[in-house]
């Protein structure tokens, strides 16, 4: 069936998160070119000083009488300027009653100033000005007698206009201001960025944050660009003030997910367009409708994976591809996949691929621009009032199934979602955003106990995708803090729950005995809980869905399990056990059990979670898990080194996170790059170690003594034919740096019309002092043996993956007490998207424990 060309283009409305921006008008702004204009960081707050007394100057070791005599005379021409100022300000009080008020407004510390107190006082400054010119005499008579009480031209300076600016600053090296609040402003990813409603003054706020917004290079309208990234800053500081920290409010009964919720819905995939290229069968080109075109270049653009070569991949793809061509209204003479040839089609993808690497900067410029606007109008929700990102938005488009591990549904035709298919969640008041033309939702529901804000039904599996929020929103970071608070509870009834399955090991009872069984492998080994699976589904299991032939016996009291876990990754493990639990797995496969049967056949996964809830409420089998992984990983981060480097640091974390990914069973396949990596790897450490011969040599020539010392040693591992081919690199490399430097100064020498360079001598390297020649043999290396042990965590960790269990099993809130204990970066264990993830755990108290 092919899609509606209706659907091209056409988009929901933007009702919802883009409507409610666009309502939200601007307000007047303090004019003139005050100090609210500059960024808080160039904001000066002057300090008024006692009369008696005198600011003291600290002169520095390079002051001199003349330096000094200077400042004796900046600080009388400040006199004489203030004394003229006072004067004209006195004439001039009756006229200028507007100006006298925007001086008022500024002299209250407006660069500490919150935006709603900023307004409050422009108001009030305004209604002062409605009085009249009373208000302005009286106005100015209380400045001319606080700046004589106070003797110095704070006041002064601080109402003045541009004239006074430079005055501030010279004032600045001789008397500092108060230190402004520092705020730390997180950059780490885009939403800790956005702009959200603030519940205290709307009259402010969200102004400022539309005018910024509005404009593409991040100026105000009609104001210089600089000072519109100031009140951008400013803005981003008082939003990390109030930043919502949900993790700090929890409280009471959470089934109600929302109070109100509003989104622009999802994107649905543009309709397919002919290419107008044929493939051929038997030789002969062949001219198919545009739906079976779709699906054939599907499978065209896998020729030449592994996924061809799977015979069920293959077999799949052509039945639900003829199922298409038999609905087609051209004839087709098309019965086996051999007679096909779809190298045309394979062409023309890979060109198109091509194309793509070269586009031009403009054009990725444009097309990055793009998916930001698409981003800006899908990819985000107001729930509750506040701006939170979306995880993905976009409808899956049509393909073909691979699925993860031996699937036997892999080349299964992943159909074309349409809005028939998809249940829209939104707010009851809030608009609901219109589907693409011509159709109509599935339904449209108000059920503010779920977090999802779409989902509909794909083909392949009958399985449910849902658009959740993003990984660093309010409620995932809700949902993670509840699941590890979860394991942690676990804590607390572990003792007793392990003291009641050693007992049932023996129970007369064939159930109790096979649950308890499965329990202490769940407990000991981490084994997922494992679920009954269908004939079309990929033949994985979990501990209480295990067969016959997956555990093997040898005596006395060693069981090997072989067998496929989830994703249809193999799980392969040797372990001895107890001496109860061996004998009670040679009853559990005694005749007549033979292969294909269960091996806990009065026990699945229902049994086991109902009776885990008797020791703790929403306790399952997947909780062990996650416990287990927890409580590992901070046992073994005991073993890191107290006094150790941070690389000596980074691998004990490494190598306790592998331990975890041992347990939960984690591993992959050795990268096919492996070998290459580990080769750069050493071909580093071979430039660090020229580097250091280099230096080396440099430090005996100027002390030839040193030469009897072991760490001045020669290199042992640089043959000559190596320096030889790494000379000649650095020599390449050190032509292309001047190659790219000449050219930028020729473009810098035309545009100012100089005349153009032919060529660039390298700059001559003076001999460094021995001094500075052993502080960069030691800085070498720290280096050399940061990337040796760079080389070993490599090694190390190439057939287990580390990301999972770091991701869905391990409390962040352990990394971060590893980091504040040993004083690491958090950047250094968690990238950019587990910084926005895990936020709730930063401030984490340091007595902390899991």
């Amino acid at each position: 069936m092919s899609a509606p060309t209706e659907m091209e283009g056409v988009a929901p409305s933007t009702n919802g998160v883009a409507s409610i921006s666009a309502k939200r008008k601007a307000v007047d702004h303090l004019d003139g070119d005050s100090s609210d204009d500059l960024p808080l960081q160039a904001r000066v707050r002057t300090k008024t000083v006692d009369a008696k007394k005198k600011p003291k100057v600290e002169p520095s070791d390079g002051d001199s009488d003349a330096v000094n005599s200077r400042r004796r005379s900046t600080d009388s021409k400040r006199r004489a300027a203030a004394k003229r100022k006072l004067s004209s300000e006195d004439s001039g009080a009756e006229n200028s009653s507007e100006d006298t008020d925007e001086s008022e407004n500024f002299s209250e510390s407006d660069s500490d100033a919150p935006l709603a107190k900023r307004a409050k006082s422009k108001s009030a400054g305004k209604k002062r000005a409605s009085n009249g010119n009373v208000s302005s005499k009286s106005t100015a008579k209380r400045k001319r007698e606080e700046m004589a009480k106070d003797g110095t031209d704070a006041s002064l300076e601080r109402s003045n206009s541009s004239k006074s600016e430079p005055k501030i600053k010279e004032e600045k090296e001789s008397k500092p201001a108060p230190k402004l609040k520092k705020v730390k402003v997180e950059s780490e990813s885009d939403d800790s960025a956005v702009s959200r409603p603030k519940p205290a003054s709307k009259k402010s706020k969200p102004p400022l944050k539309k005018e910024v917004k509005d404009e593409p290079n991040g100026s105000v309208s009609g104001t210089p660009q600089k000072k519109a990234r100031g009140k951008k800053k400013a803005e981003e500081d008082e939003e990390e003030d109030e930043q919502y920290k949900w993790w700090l409010q929890q409280q009471g009964d959470t089934s109600e997910k929302w109070k109100s919720l509003e989104h622009n819905g999802v994107f649905f995939p543009p309709p397919y367009k002919p290419i107008g290229v044929k493939m051929k069968y038997d030789g002969r080109e062949i001219d198919l409708d545009p739906e079976a075109e779709e699906v054939a270049g599907f499978y065209a653009q896998l020729v030449g994976t592994e996924w061809v070569e799977n015979p069920t991949f293959r077999k799949n793809f052509f039945e639900d591809w003829l199922a298409v061509l038999a609905k087609s209204k051209k004839s087709h003479p098309i019965k086996s996949l051999e007679k096909c040839d779809f190298s045309p089609l394979t062409e023309y993808y890979a060109k198109i691929r091509d194309e793509r690497k070269s586009m031009t900067k403009e054009q990725k410029e444009a097309s990055k621009a793009e998916k930001l606007a698409l981003d800006e109008k899908y990819g985000w929700a107001l729930i509750d009032g506040r701006k939170e990102k979306i995880g993905n938005f976009r409808i899956e488009p049509p393909g073909l199934f691979r699925g993860r591990g031996a699937h036997p549904k892999a080349g299964r035709l992943k159909k074309r979602v349409m809005p028939e298919q998809v249940v829209i969640n939104i707010g009851a008041d809030a608009k609901v955003p219109d589907p693409p033309g011509g159709h109509q939702w599935c339904e449209v529901v108000h059920d503010n106990t779920v977090t999802w804000l779409a989902y509909w039904k794909e083909n392949v599996n009958d399985a449910f995708k849902y658009v959740f929020f993003a990984a660093g929103s309010s409620l995932k970071g809700q949902s993670d803090l509840k699941k590890f608070e979860k394991a942690r509870d676990l804590k607390k009834h572990v003792r007793k729950i392990r003291n009641d399955y050693q007992a049932g090991l023996k129970d007369e009872l064939m159930a109790t005995r096979q649950r308890s069984t499965a329990m202490y492998f769940i407990d000991r080994l981490a084994l997922r809980a494992g679920n009954e699976k269908g004939e079309d589904e990929a033949d994985t299991v979990g501990c209480c869905s295990l067969r016959y032939e997956h555990v093997t016996l040898a005596p006395p009291n060693k069981v090997i399990f072989d067998f496929l876990g989830k994703d249809s990754i193999r799980y392969y493990n040797e372990v001895e056990v107890e001496d109860q639990v061996f004998k009670n797995l040679k009853i559990f496969k005694k005749p007549p059990k033979k292969e294909g049967d269960p091996l806990f056949d009065r026990l699945d996964t229902t049994i086991l979670n109902k009776h885990l809830q008797n020791y703790m409420k929403g306790l399952t089998a997947k909780v062990f898990r996650t416990y287990n992984a927890s409580h590992t990983f901070q046992e073994q981060l005991q073993n890191t080194p107290k006094d150790g480097s941070l690389p000596e640091k980074l691998l004990a974390y490494n190598r306790a996170n592998r331990e975890v990914a041992i347990l939960c069973n984690h591993q992959r396949s050795v990268p096919k790059a492996h070998g290459n990596q580990m080769e750069k790897l050493k071909n580093k450490v071979r430039a660090l170690k020229y580097e250091r011969r280099k230096i080396r040599e440099q430090i005996l020539e100027l002390d030839p003594k040193r030469k009897r010392k072991t760490e001045y040693a020669e290199e042992s591992d640089l043959d000559e034919d190596w320096i030889e081919q790494h000379e000649k690199f650095l020599e390449e490399q050190e032509k292309e740096r001047l190659a790219k430097k000449l050219e930028k100064e020729n473009e810098r020498r035309k545009e100012e019309g100089e005349e153009l360079l032919t060529h660039l001598d390298p700059p001559v390297k003076k001999t460094p002092s021995l001094d500075r020649l052993e502080d960069q043999f030691e800085k070498i290396n720290e280096r050399i043996k940061a990337q040796k042990l760079a080389m070993v965590d490599k090694d190390e960790n190439k057939t287990t993956a580390l990301g999972t269990s770091k991701i869905n099993y391990i409390d962040p809130r352990i990394s971060v007490m590893w980091c504040k204990k040993y004083d690491v970066p958090l950047e250094k264990v968690f990238n950019k998207s587990l910084l926005t993830k895990f936020k709730w755990a930063m401030e984490t108290p340091g007595d902390w424990e899991f």
